[in-house]
């Protein structure tokens, strides 16, 4: 029943991991004739994937059904129709950040309208019933772009709550940027708006697209091969330009945002399209090229997921691809048009999207849960936004939508080897030193005391540990720092000097000691040990380190300091760790059998020489198996490194700095995690790590006692 117990764990560990790894899905469902009459300008759906839209050459927006959701719709039925007014002649339409869904409408005389596409959710007869209809989030008038007012070429916008730019190239190919700042009248509540219209100089050069960061910061502008990267936080002080992006002889054909709009996507004539963000230099923080892409073809259409890091790119031959730009992955590719791609938009939940090609407009389904978990994301460097270079990087949460999830188990595997390393540095020399002590040498009369007392110590709850050692013990080691340093030297030299001294005591003054009883004299010399190190700290840290032993480790030997550190844990996780190997190894000193010590002795051998060779040889299976189990108790210890760790995710093997292991990881982060996310699914990826490795450290365990069993049981 423990094996089937082990396996049913396992297998449902398995069972939650594997969505995490299945193969990302494309399927294209349903195909129509574009409904409505004029040319589509823009293409969108809403989050529940069934209502699409069309901003048209006509000035309308065009509600229609976008697949078969059995609400009485066919797939291309229309639904609704709203006519925009006050735009005079041919349309040009852009799209701000794909998660706000708001759209800008341009007319020949240099005036856009703003337009968002809603949806009101009702639920008459208990039903839910989505009613699209058209919101003006700048009001319902058309706003001045161009001052000149003359038609737009090519514009992009973005908007905030009192803040919206324009950038636009105008059709006697001048590149101008509009500021337009909101102020709410007290009287109304309503937002007036009032523009500011700057020209930018951009040395003669054609200009193919345009885009503006959400932040109203920099202006990217695609010229034939090369993108100028441009300063526009603060136009009426200037506008300047930041950096060019040269790609020689390459002819660009298309460029795009990803979500956070911090990486910039360009795709070359050839299907390479290569992610650029922001990396710190000598120079300043420049525009680096990070990684490149492989479409397959030249790209004709290029648009970004709304929140996570993933891009589909179509090409002029019909391929359409599914990128994830972090985990540095083409995740699928498929033929879905004979001719180019003309629209591909993604849904708000990127569950599916719509493709408009020749005429007819097809709905595409896509399984894609988890782009951001991949092999490499997991256990390889990954150079994510913002860093200056490739890293292993935990931080799975934050306040933004336009947060990147960094989910690599290496630092968080590195901080469980650590805290078991320092656990055992400290437990397994003084566990089995006083095990084959305790078994060995030691009165018989004594060991009923001592071994019932260090068991019990196995039965103190770890949290206990752990809160004695987060809130007691790391301000008292920071606080005397150089008495601990001291007592790691001073203690195992004073051990020996009593030892010598106590061997030139005369004979008849350690005759009166009774056999076995002699580690007895050796508390008082712990205890006066002990506060001789403490009492002298305080002069140490003046003498050594300038009064100030924490100022002195960051200062001037560059270490990091955290209170809650690996010392602390050690000496915790020590102390949780030491009665499980003590118990076992005394066990299996204790049950060599008599005769071969006696035997040993007899033959002349010293005591010291019949442990060495005889004794600990025999009881080596089950000492080993002590050791063993005292790691694996320290590998899956929660409570102790969730309390008496900072819990930072660091890879760095300093006895000064803490750590995260995998099973404290999941205690802090398992009750945030949403259900079946990506986070979720990869905690529990962890915990089936944390599972494989006590399983192989238990076999190993396994396979080297028996092979030691073999070895010595015909002594």
């Amino acid at each position: 029943m423990v094996l089937v117990a082990l396996l049913l764990i396992f297998f449902y560990l398995l069972y939650v991991v594997f969505p995490v790894f299945r193969p990302v899905t494309m399927e294209q469902h349903d195909t129509y004739a574009v409904p409505g009459i004029g040319e589509t300008l823009a293409l969108g759906i809403e989050e529940q994937n069934e209502i699409g839209f069309r901003l048209t050459s006509e000035a309308s927006v065009v509600f229609f059904a976008a697949r078969q959701a059995n609400k009485g719709f066919n797939p291309g039925d229309i639904i609704s129709t709203e006519q925009l007014s006050g735009l005079d002649g041919e349309l040009n339409v852009t799209m701000s950040t794909p998660s706000s869904q708001t759209y800008a409408i341009a007319d020949e005389q240099g005036k856009a309208l703003v337009v968002r596409p809603d949806f009101r959710v009702t639920f008459p007869n208990d039903v839910r019933q989505l009613t699209p209809f058209v919101s003006y989030p700048l009001g319902e008038e058309p706003l001045q772009v161009d001052q000149q007012g003359k038609a737009l070429k090519y514009f992009v916008f973005e908007r905030g709550e009192t803040e919206a730019t324009f950038a636009a190239v105008t059709v006697d190919n001048r590149l101008i940027v509009t500021r337009l700042i909101g102020e709410e009248d007290f009287m109304t509540e309503e937002i007036e708006w009032q523009a500011e219209y700057y020209a930018v100089n951009t040395q003669a050069r054609e200009i193919d697209q345009l885009r503006v960061t959400p932040d109203h910061r920099m202006m990217f502008v695609r010229h034939a091969n090369l993108v100028d990267i441009y300063d526009i936080s603060q136009p009426d002080s200037g506008i300047s330009r930041l950096q060019t992006l040269d790609f020689g002889n390459k002819k660009l054909t298309s460029m795009d945002l990803l979500s956070g709009a911090s990486s910039v996507m360009i795709a070359e004539q050839g299907g390479i399209i290569s992610q650029w963000f922001q990396v710190q230099t000598e120079q300043g923080r420049e525009f680096t090229r990070i990684r490149d892409f492989d479409a397959g073809g030249d790209v004709s259409v290029m648009t970004s997921e709304f929140f996570r890091r993933g891009f589909m790119a179509g090409t002029e031959d019909g391929q359409l691809s599914l990128f994830h730009s972090t985990g540095d992955t083409r995740l699928v590719t498929k033929q879905l048009a004979e001719d180019s791609i003309d629209q591909i938009v993604f849904s708000p939940r990127a569950d599916s999207a719509l493709l408009q090609e020749a005429g007819q407009i097809s709905y595409i389904e896509i399984y894609n849960p988890h782009p951001e978990v991949t092999w490499s994301a997991l256990w390889q460097e990954v150079w994510y936004e913002g860093y200056k270079e490739p890293d292993y990087i935990w931080q799975s949460t934050s306040g933004s939508d336009d947060f990147e999830a960094k989910m690599s188990l290496v630092p968080i595997s590195f901080g469980t080897i650590k805290a078991a390393f320092y656990a055992m540095l400290f437990a397994v020399p003084l566990a089995l030193a006083g095990a084959i002590y305790t078994a060995y040498f030691m009165a018989p009369e004594m060991r009923t005391y001592v071994k019932p007392t260090v068991e019990i110590m196995e039965a103190l709850p770890t949290v206990i540990l752990g809160f004695l050692a987060g809130l007691w013990l790391a301000p008292l080691i920071e606080g005397n720092l150089p008495g601990v340093m001291t007592l790691l030297i001073v203690l195992p030299a004073g051990f020996l000097a009593a030892a010598w001294g106590f061997h030139k005591l005369p004979k008849n003054i350690k005759q009166r000691m009774p056999e076995g009883w002699d580690a007895a004299l050796l508390i008082p010399v712990v205890v006066f040990l002990g506060w001789f190190s403490f009492a002298i700290s305080p002069t140490l840290e003046l003498w050594l380190m300038g009064g100030d032993a924490r100022g002195y480790i960051t200062n001037e030997m560059g270490i990091s300091f955290d209170q809650r550190n690996s010392l602390v844990v050690g000496i915790a996780m020590g102390f949780a760790v030491i009665p499980t190997i003590f118990s076992i190894a005394e066990d299996a000193v204790f049950s060599v059998p008599r005769h071969l010590s006696n035997g040993s002795l007899a033959l002349g051998a010293t005591p010291w020489q019949t442990l060495t060779r005889v004794v600990l040889l025999t009881a080596s299976p089950g000492i080993f198996s002590a050791v063993m189990m005292g790691l694996g108790r320290a590998v899956g210890e929660t409570m102790i490194v969730l309390m008496a760790t900072g819990n930072t995710p660091l890879m760095d093997w300093s006895i000064f700095q803490g750590m995260r292991t995998l099973s404290a990881n999941i205690a802090v982060e398992m009750p945030e995690s949403e259900v079946g996310s990506s986070h979720y699914r990869v905690l529990f990826l962890s915990a089936f790590v944390l599972f494989i490795v006590t399983f192989v450290f238990n076999t190993i365990s396994e396979f080297v006692r028996q092979r030691l069993r073999d070895k010595y049981s015909n002594m």
